[in-house]
């Protein structure tokens, strides 16, 4: 056991950790990996590779995810600020690369190669350094009318969201725009504003609608089923349906067999046809503790920024996960957005790594003698 008068940087970081945030991350972590066990093996071997390819490949990115994630969970306010910056300037280089040199799936180039490190997703790591760049503009408007941080919040969404329409990545496009829109509300901005962004945001998605073919097919798709392959949603949700309460036990499904993104994007629904209804509802308990709890924290905050960075980075988190589950459940259209530490993917996971970490790091308790608004931290 560490002591709470342990002196060490170990100890001041247990002591001052949410432990209910923490317990909640790890359960997901370790979810994650059981479940692959699950949804990974018939992809491999449909693709031809090793049985627990993709379940070995996740333990691994997960173990370099857990020392990332530790180790911004020890930063200070002021070194979070400071590692997003950075972060958000390599990833959004990274993303433009991605237009001249990406590799394209599904007509799309949002991969870039580099060499033996294998591909990289840059926009899964541009989301967190710009949730908590967009928290510090926003903070420092409210704090200091003399500085344009708002001005500089409102520049930094179509800066960050121009490259990834056009490489076109609609679902992180969307997912970026809602929390900035959460921030923008959080932050006390006035309504003429709200409803104005409002107004842009619902004229930018009849423009992708008309100009954009995948994202029409999409949508027609979600509204009417007889309009084109609707063959993973139909599936996800005869899952749900077979599965039941408790699920046909481990390794029973057949979905996982039949479903090309039965790993990645559709492992909610052979987490439901295995395990049960059940067992998704606990998952759902998970991420809902971490956002509550988020959230409660970050409503007791004295400091503008670490208020809005912790309620921007719970949003991320929570709404990428609600979407990932109304999706199987056809509850909007496919995004081919992934379930945060559940789903296949070393970008999405090493990522996740870094976003929960800043959460972890700008929710731990300090002193209240702390002039939460000086940036000597």
């Amino acid at each position: 056991m560490v002591s709470r008068a342990e002196p060490s940087l170990s100890g001041r970081w247990w002591w001052s950790i949410d432990r209910l945030i923490l317990t909640a991350l790890v359960a997901l972590m370790v979810s994650g990996v059981v479940l692959l066990m699950a949804g990974g093996p018939p992809v491999a071997e449909r693709l031809g590779l090793s049985t627990f390819h993709f379940v070995n490949r996740q333990a691994a990115y997960l173990a370099g995810a857990m020392v990332i994630f530790l180790g911004v969970s020890l930063m200070t306010p002021r070194q979070v600020r400071r590692v997003a910056l950075i972060l958000y300037i390599v990833s959004l280089a990274m993303v433009v690369a991605t237009l001249y040199f990406g590799v394209e799936v599904k007509g799309a180039k949002r991969w870039l190669t580099l060499g033996p490190l294998g591909s990289v997703q840059p926009s899964e790591f541009l989301k967190p350094a710009f949730v908590v760049l967009a928290a510090w503009a926003f903070a420092e408007g409210t704090r200091r009318p003399d500085l344009p941080g708002t001005i500089l919040a409102l520049l930094l969404l179509p800066v960050t969201i121009v490259p990834l329409v056009l490489q076109p990545d609609f679902g992180q496009t969307m997912l970026v725009s809602l929390v900035w829109c959460g921030l923008f509300f959080v932050a006390g901005l006035h309504w003429f504003w709200v409803i104005g962004l409002g107004g842009v945001g619902a004229v930018g998605i009849l423009v992708a609608y008309e100009l954009v073919p995948h994202v029409r097919a999409r949508i027609e798709r979600f509204m009417d089923k007889g309009s084109g392959d609707t063959f993973q949603v139909d599936t996800a949700l005869e899952s749900f349906a077979q599965g039941g309460w408790l699920g046909k036990g481990p390794g029973e499904g057949t979905v996982k067999r039949i479903l090309p993104d039965a790993h990645t994007d559709f492992i909610f629904a052979v987490t439901a046809e295995e395990f049960g209804v059940l067992v998704c509802m606990l998952l759902v308990m998970l991420f809902a503790v971490i956002v509550l709890r988020s959230l409660f924290v970050a409503q007791k905050a004295e400091d503008p920024f670490i208020r809005l960075a912790v309620t921007g980075l719970a949003l991320l988190f929570g709404i990428q996960a609600a979407i990932n589950m109304m999706v199987n459940l056809h509850m909007m259209p496919a995004k081919g957005m992934t379930l945060p530490f559940i789903s296949y993917g070393g970008s999405s996971l090493l990522s996740l790594a870094v976003g929960t970490g800043f959460l972890l790091a700008l929710t731990r308790r300090r002193p209240r003698s702390v002039d939460f608004g000086s940036h000597r931290r």
